[in-house]
């Protein structure tokens, strides 16, 4: 039997969701052929664990040396070694089942239980997404920062402003500026010893990559928070937090990656405290009320 971990969730479903997050966050920047591959694989694993190389291309409709490269692409040594991980974890079919597409018909109780999934598989793929030395570099860089701008654009305007809250309450000058023309000045004004977080689920939002390229220019250290490797604000950035994710359906797609977004910032916000007491009593004069960390 399974053991359980956290949330009802077992350590190997647990496993099994950090791995399709390192996946999924290592697919922004393939060969066409090789994202056929990889598509199929996190639509159905089981096909590709059980299949030859000639019968994956086949579906996939490339040739076998694609399906080759794909695998070395998303990090395993060859076909063979990917093969080895899928049938490691072939009993949590769980995480092999896409999250239903929800009807207009769809109860109350099955949106609920959708939501409910595509937080806990989003969050569940962090863990195997996101890069420690990266995480410990972005705390370190904000750390000694002058001053903060964080910037994101549609869905992830919410997650850059919960970043700026975050910040300012554990004692770092953070500014947030929604009106993208502005946030370009303030950002070519910026220098060395300042940081720019720049948010964006695609990586690949113009507005975004605008505020990224000025603050690259202006000497800045750049922070992505973003789903995936390889994207254009990905490559731009000087640290990239990607957070990964299976593909999910429309209707859940950014409610999932912002989750994990959000977990991102929690996460920095308590290393900081954690490094450096003297934030938190910074919080507590200026009166903000904050949940244990300790």
């Amino acid at each position: 039997m399974n053991e359980e971990v956290g949330n009802g969730v077992s350590s190997d479903e647990a496993r099994l969701g950090q791995w399709i997050g390192s996946i999924q966050a290592r697919c922004g920047d393939l060969a066409a052929s090789e994202a056929k591959v990889v598509a199929l694989l996190l639509a159905d694993p089981l096909f590709v664990g059980a299949s030859t190389t000639a019968q994956v291309a086949a579906r996939a409709g490339v040739s076998p040396p694609s399906v080759v490269r794909a695998a070395r692409a998303i990090g395993f040594t060859g076909f063979t070694e990917l093969k080895i991980e899928i049938a490691r974890a072939r009993g949590t079919t769980r995480f092999f089942a896409p999250p239903e597409v929800l009807a207009a018909d769809a109860t109350s109780a099955a949106v609920l239980e959708t939501s409910i999934r595509a937080g806990t598989d989003a969050l569940t793929a962090l863990g195997g997404a996101v890069e420690l030395p990266a995480f410990e570099e972005a705390v370190r860089s904000i750390q000694s920062a002058r001053q903060v701008i964080a910037f994101g654009a549609g869905p992830s305007a919410t997650v850059a402003a919960d970043a700026v809250f975050r910040l300012r309450a554990v004692g770092v000058t953070t500014i947030g500026i929604q009106d993208y023309l502005s946030a370009i000045i303030a950002t070519r004004l910026l220098g060395p010893g300042d940081v720019v977080i720049a948010v964006s689920s695609t990586g690949r939002t113009s507005t975004t990559l605008a505020i990224a390229d000025a603050a690259s220019s202006a000497g800045a250290s750049l922070i992505a928070i973003t789903n995936q490797y390889g994207t254009p604000l990905a490559t731009l950035a000087d640290i990239a937090l990607v957070v990964g994710g299976a593909p999910l359906p429309a209707q859940m797609a950014a409610a999932g990656s912002r989750l994990a977004q959000l977990v991102v910032i929690d996460a920095l916000v308590a290393m900081l405290a954690l490094r450096d007491p003297e934030r938190s009593r910074l919080a507590e004069r200026a009166g903000i009320d904050l949940p244990d960390i300790c």
